[in-house]
């Protein structure tokens, strides 16, 4: 059977970084990029440029790295936008500028102040200006699908004779059902008769847990491009997840007829690396890559699966790149084996990062009898996800007793050499530990979420802690994982110092730019 092949247009670095908590830095951004490279996708939107200089760099940088999938670069119709889009993504071997503008009465009238034909012009002009950066340009009507379609065609007419490539008809607030947007994608088509040569995209969001279907739906509808984010991160309830779009569609190929380009191995480890930059644990219900997405516990399901695994199995483990072998590994296994299972987790390493985990795995062999495919993971996101910074945790030792206060002792290493002792007293170990800290680095932050959780099983588990504090009013965010939650704790916040003394010296934010939804 002939199945067409569709765009994955992946949004986790813009879209998806609008979700409270999940913003990342620049390395967190590369190591995300070439992630989402080697899982396949089509094209990566790296980012808004004009929001910030941080993240006008993040899309240059990403440009630069990546050279498979097309960089896009978000920008509203202004010049400003776009001319700071089409330099960001000048050092990329296929760049593409996403320019957008409201269209619906709604916002042209309460939050735009415009009226349609000054839509119309904005738009144009917009888009013929790109056309100066970039021949890939693509347009997208914000709130597209609460829009008057005789003013969407007329609006997308004109755009695509200024020279967008791609149209985007989003459903920002996530209103429509399958019904409506498969309707809706099939008449504008209709009604704009544009042909082969332009490109329909979709972009649902998940308000009443429909952007997967909607997608789908648009997809019956015409659509060839599908905006989704990993793990389905983004505004409000999120985006269309990646993971579980993609799945559908090859799960169901023989009824939708349609594939895309992704590798469906690397499903699970790049959601486990977004987790892991991001802070945002998985729910273990989460279809494709959560952690009871494969498990058994009825004694009927699991009678079925003795029998065959197809009784109470769509796909297997291995097809979204999750082990069930869970092979243990120990102190007396070699680099090799540590190699290969790597490998199989999904994760490829240079010969220098693979010494470094290597190096970690004999330690924490020693202190553990059995390490599982849990402990390699965490070494493994360990070493892609850390923070460089001025600060670095040589020794600590807490006091707690249950009738007395915690105290907590901590010694840290600075990188013009000093080496800072301090001691305090807090609310518990932790308490004490992150107090200690606080003193000796001179960075006094307001922790606002604390939380922790265990990586494997057994009461030598891993435990990851992940600490959000607010300084300045910005938010930050560390994780650690060791097998001591304390530690862990106390390593996650002197993640979050060093994060707060680099942005210290980063140059200040190039004006105050409001988040883009589309």
């Amino acid at each position: 059977m002939t199945t067409e092949k569709i765009s994955i247009f992946d949004t986790t670095l813009r879209d998806g970084e609008q979700s409270p908590g999940c913003s990342m830095n620049l390395p967190e951004k590369i190591r995300m990029a070439r992630q989402l490279e080697s899982l396949g996708v089509d094209i990566i939107e790296a980012g808004f440029p004009i929001a910030s200089q941080d993240d006008a760099e993040s899309v240059r940088r990403v440009a630069q790295e990546i050279q498979g999938p097309t960089v896009a670069a978000l920008a509203r119709c202004t010049t400003a936008d776009i001319e700071c889009a089409g330099q960001a993504i000048t050092p990329a071997r296929r760049g593409r500028i996403h320019t957008f503008i409201a269209t619906s009465d709604l916002h042209l009238e309460r939050k735009l102040r415009i009226s349609r034909d000054q839509c119309i012009e904005t738009a144009v002009k917009a888009v013929t200006l790109a056309r100066q950066f970039t021949d890939d340009v693509q347009f997208s009507a914000e709130d597209a699908t609460r829009s008057d379609m005789g003013f969407l065609t007329t609006i997308v007419k004109a755009v695509i004779a200024a020279g967008a490539t791609t149209i985007n008809l989003p459903d920002t607030v996530g209103y429509c059902t399958p019904d409506e947007i498969e309707h809706f994608f099939k008449t504008i088509r209709a009604s704009v008769d544009a042909g082969d040569a332009i490109v329909y995209s979709t972009h649902c969001h998940d308000d009443l847990g429909l952007a997967v279907a909607n997608s789908i739906a648009a997809l019956h509808g015409g659509a060839r491009q599908v905006e989704c984010t990993i793990n389905g991160i983004g505004e409000r309830a999120g985006n269309a997840s990646l993971e579980e779009l993609t799945m559908a569609l090859k799960v169901r190929e023989g009824i939708y007829g349609l594939h895309t380009g992704i590798d469906g191995k690397r499903l699970f480890p790049t959601s486990r690396l977004l987790s892991s930059i991001t802070g945002m644990p998985i729910p273990r219900n989460k279809a494709i890559v959560g952690e009871n997405a494969f498990a058994h516990e009825s004694g009927i399901h699991q009678h079925g699966m003795l029998k065959h695994h197809s009784t109470y199995e769509i796909m297997r483990p291995h097809d979204v790149g999750m082990s069930r072998t869970n092979l243990v590994l120990g102190k007396h296994s070699g680099r090799a084996a540590l190699r290969e299972r790597i490998k199989e987790l999904g994760f490829d390493l240079s010969d220098t990062e693979l010494t470094r985990v290597f190096n970690d795995f004999k330690a924490l062999a020693d202190k553990k009898k059995e390490l599982f495919d849990g402990d390699i993971e965490a070494l493994v996101l360990k070493h892609e996800v850390e923070t460089a910074g001025p600060w670095a945790l040589e020794n600590l030792h807490v006091v707690s007793d249950s009738s007395k206060f915690g105290t907590g002792r901590v010694v840290l290493r600075h990188a013009d050499g000093r080496i800072v002792s301090q001691e305090s007293s807090g609310d518990g170990p932790v308490d004490a530990a992150l107090k200690a800290i606080e003193q000796a680095t001179g960075v006094f932050a307001k922790l606002r979420k604390f939380e922790v959780r265990s990586v494997t099983v057994g009461e030598d588990a891993q435990g990851e802690a992940v600490l959000t504090c607010d300084y300045n009013g910005r938010s930050y965010r560390g994780t650690s994982v060791t097998t001591d939650i304390v530690e862990s704790s106390a390593r996650a916040f002197v993640e979050i110092v060093n994060a707060i003394e680099t942005s210290r010296r980063r140059t200040a934010d190039a004006g105050d730019v409001p988040a883009a939804a589309v």
